[in-house]
This record gives C-alpha cells, structure tokens and sequence, in this order.
C-alpha cells in the first residue's frame, strides 16, 4: 500500500465487501463463492453478511456457508426485516476496511476484480474506484449482447488514470445515470458524519451515492465489468408502483441542495448532467404511474408531485433543458422529455 493507505493495525483490512441478505436462497452461494475464491490469495479482505429477516432458507444456508469458510465470512443478522438501505447501513458501521465495496446477494463479482482493485489502491490510493459491470441474464439472447450488456459503462469520463477534478467527476458519473452502490468502492472516510442509505425509501443507492461522491477528493475509472447484475423479474426496477415512482422521482433533490452548497455549485457540467439525470427520473417515474387509470384523482396527485420533485431535483427548468438538448442536437431525449411534459399537463 502507499502511505496514504498504510494501516496502523496489521489485523485491519484494507477492503470490506458488504453483502445484504434477503430472501436470496438460489443465489446467495454463488455470489459469496465469486469473492472468496478471490481473497484465498489476497489478505486484508473482509466479508460482511447480513441476514435481514430473511422468509426463505437464506438464514441456514448462510450459517452453512460461514461453517465452509470458517474466519472469512461475518455473518450478521437483524431480528426483522429493515430493507436494504438498513442492512447496508449496519454493516457500514461494523465494516473495519479502508474502503467499502457494496455487492447485491444476487450478483457476483467477476473474477480478477478483487486484485484489479487492489493494484489501484496501491498505486494511486484514490478515494473512490468505479468500475464497469455486465448484464447477468438467465437466458441471454444475441439481442442483448447487441445491446453491449457483457459491458456496461458507469462513468462518462476518462479511464485507468487518477482524477482530481471534482466537478468533471460528477459530471461524468449523473450523465450515464449508473449510480448503483455496488459500481463504486469507496473510502469508509467518506462515510463519515452521519451519511447513511434513506431507510424505507427506494432507489437509495441513486440519492446516496453522488452525496458520497461529492466528498471525494479523488477518483480513478476502471473500464473494466467487475460486476454481473442480475437482471431478474421479481427486482425492483421491474415491479413498479406509486411509492417507486415518488422515491425515483424525489431521489436527487438532497443531492441538489448539497450541490448548491459545494465548490462546485453552478458548474455547467453538473448542472446539465443533474437536469438530465432528473429528467430521466421524471420520465421513468411517469412511466410507472401511466398504467393507472385516467380519472383517478390519485394519479393526477401523484403527477403534481412527481412534476415537483423534478423542478426541485433539476438546476434547470424543462424549458431550459429542452433547450440544451437542441442545442446538443440531442433531439430523442428533447423529445421524450416534452411528451411526457404534455402529459403531465393532461392529466
């Protein structure tokens, strides 16, 4: 390690690897297996998992797993299910590594990840590390490997070198709109004062991340998939409702104020890529609530309030952003973003 991440404890690790469980019996092996067989060879690599109230045979089967690698997993339990953001959040408080990786017990991490991070922490010892990852279907089709699912990119900006130009940074990071947890190792430091996952509220990796991302002084790109996210159907992307729709819509409205108070308030770049990622949320959250019917009054309600949320998450009025995407000859997203404006409106 350089001195910037020399550790005065030799018992300490240098990587805590976070895995919430919930009612994952038929995937939680596989996931555990793809870091551990990683760390036999590489010391200094802790693994954290969480049981959070799990209905399924995900309890038994990971005591069974801690049994199989006695020492190299810490299983950790809730007494009832508290959602995901609460099970990260436990086990952000018990993690001891310099840095945090986030993994979903439905995913796995692709082989080589572990010492790939590894070598840049070494070498550059940046605050935050985002890498790539590949769709993981059931049965993928060549449609998806036409649509570059064995690589997706997180990040819109340079790769494979030190960045220390904050603003460009999340700039680069909101334009792609991959603002997952487990695409981002980051400094346990940077969790410091209380930032923690929003309880209870969907997309929070989405209103956490650019938060935890506007405390690093440093980052470095991998443009290599470390991840395989599972896409499956019972995932909460592909189970919409009206409290999704709200979260999503409302997600980066504590980012904006903090973003307001930055060094980087008023960035051109950042302001473009947060209207934009707030217009993508706009529009996912419009198109969850389209399915209800017409004359409800609870749909117009929840119209007005997914409209709110985005003029409070955006730096620029539609209007204005329409206008930017002209500009750009950005013409498809001008277009999405009127319509489902016009929609709004007809309500």
């Amino acid at each position: 390690m350089t001195s910037s991440t020399q550790h005065t404890d030799p018992d300490r690790p240098w990587l805590s690897i976070l895995v919430p469980v919930y009612n994952v019996e038929p995937y939680l092996q596989e996931c555990l297996e793809s870091v551990l067989q990683q760390t036999e060879r590489l010391p200094g690599v802790e693994v954290l998992a969480l049981e959070d109230g799990s209905t399924d045979g995900s309890p038994a089967l990971l005591q069974r797993l801690a049994a199989r690698w006695p020492g190299r997993i810490t299983p950790m339990q809730h007494a009832h299910n508290q959602g995901l953001s609460a099970a990260r959040n436990t086990m952000l408080d018990a993690a001891r590594g310099d840095y945090v990786w986030f993994l979903d017990s439905d995913d796995k991490l692709l082989p080589g990840s572990i010492a790939a991070l590894q070598e840049i922490v070494t070498a550059h010892a940046p605050d935050v590390v985002l890498c790539d990852f590949q769709v993981w279907r059931d049965k993928p089709r060549l449609k998806h490997r036409l649509r570059g699912e064995m690589h997706r990119r997180s990040f819109a900006g340079p790769a494979n070198r030190l960045l220390r130009d904050r603003c460009a940074v999340l700039a680069d990071m909101l334009m792609p709109g991959e603002l997952h947890a487990w695409s981002k190792i980051s400094r346990r430091a940077l969790w410091s004062d209380g930032l923690r996952f929003p309880v209870g509220r969907y997309f929070e990796d989405m209103a956490t991340m650019p938060l935890m991302l506007l405390r690093a002084a440093s980052c470095y790109y991998a443009n290599q998939p470390w991840v395989a996210y599972r896409q499956r159907a019972s995932s909460i992307l592909a189970t919409p409702n009206l409290h999704k729709a709200l979260d999503q819509a409302a997600a980066l409205e504590a980012f904006r104020a903090a973003w307001a108070g930055s060094p980087c308030a008023g960035d051109a770049r950042v302001e473009l890529a947060l209207a934009h990622q707030s217009a993508r949320n706009f529009i996912g959250a419009m198109r969850y609530i389209d399915a209800m019917d017409d004359a409800s009054a609870d749909k117009r309600d929840a119209i007005t309030r997914i409209t709110a949320h985005f003029r409070a998450s955006s730096p620029m009025t539609p209007e204005a952003l329409c206008k930017a995407y002209g500009a750009r000859g950005w013409w498809l997203r001008k277009h999405k973003l009127q319509r489902w404006l016009r929609v709004g409106e007809i309500a």
